[in-house]
């Protein structure tokens, strides 16, 4: 999971993520709450990702985005 602290990620194979994936609950009348569930690796051909999420949610919304970036408000649609 990521450090809240240092925005760091867990390395898998000497590698580290390029992406981190949230779950977006939706509240009514409200932005959303984004919760980081994992991180992600982009394939060598840069056409895929594999993820590795600590939470598989029932319901909202997972997003991926890069883990450089940080989410300042949830997207529109889905």
């Amino acid at each position: 999971m990521i450090d809240p602290n240092t925005n760091e990620a867990p390395q898998a194979g000497g590698r580290k993520p390029t992406h981190i994936a949230y779950w977006i609950k939706d509240r009514e009348n409200q932005k959303g709450d984004w919760h980081p569930i994992g991180v992600g690796w982009t394939h060598g051909d840069g056409k895929g990702l594999t993820l590795s999420l600590d939470l598989q949610p029932r319901d909202g919304r997972i997003t991926v985005r890069l883990l450089e970036e940080r989410p300042s408000e949830p997207e529109q649609g889905g």
